[in-house]
């Protein structure tokens, strides 16, 4: 018997596990959700929840003023996660055509570090942003009230395509979507066709039935 198994292998060796965990955790802090295999997501949601716990802790040190508690948490989250840099949507074109020197100046100060913030600097028209500085300031200060419970899992009625493996999300909670408006959904052609038959038959129904019912009544009239 396998005894004392704590965590699932995923058919990896630990570095590859790990590597594949700090990936789909940055995938998720950079676009709020991912699509995975479910052992994956099972495994990846406590990875990403004690990154978040870690950063509402930073975020609340240095509320308080209390910068060796938030420099200590900043280190566990870089020991954990690493980092990686986010290009804004709406420049990834832009950023694709361009140049590795063009690409260096828009990703790093002159001094050689990292923007962290994603605002535009001097005369470039855009600037990366981390991940770590997005889970700081953007996820973090929406958990500061909340317990713990960063991410849910919502299970796919499909299967991958090739080794048929079930499919689920990783979800952020408060990024899911709105459900929208409350009315009903407008009929799909197929639909209003069967109602269409459906009202024909039973308009023919009540015409044959009183027809039935006059032709009854003229035959005890004549009598």
């Amino acid at each position: 018997m396998r005894h004392r198994v704590h965590h699932r292998k995923l058919n990896r060796t630990s570095e590859h596990r790990l590597a594949l965990c700090r990936n789909m955790a940055q995938s998720l802090f950079e676009h709020g959700q991912i699509t995975t295999t479910l052992p994956k997501a099972k495994n990846l949601r406590p990875f990403a929840e004690k990154l978040v716990t870690l950063a509402v802790r930073a975020r609340k040190a240095r509320e308080i003023k209390n910068p060796t508690a938030e420099l200590a948490a900043r280190r566990s989250m870089n020991k954990i996660l690493g980092d990686r840099v986010i290009v804004p949507t709406e420049h990834q074109a832009t950023y694709d055509s361009m140049s590795d020197a063009a690409r260096e100046k828009s990703l790093r100060m002159a001094s050689g570090r990292r923007y962290r913030t994603g605002e535009p600097k001097g005369r470039l028209a855009f600037t990366a942003d981390s991940v770590m500085h997005r889970l700081i300031e953007k996820i973090a200060p929406r958990y500061v009230d909340r317990p713990g419970g960063y991410t849910r899992i919502i299970r796919l009625a499909k299967r991958r395509i090739g080794d048929a493996s079930w499919l689920a999300i990783v979800q952020l909670v408060g990024d899911e979507s709105a459900p929208g408006s409350l009315t009903k959904p407008e009929k799909s052609a197929r639909r209003r066709r069967a109602d269409a038959r459906y009202a024909l038959v039973v308009k023919m129904t009540k015409k044959r039935a009183e027809t039935t019912k006059a032709g009854a009544s003229a035959s005890g009239d004549a009598e």
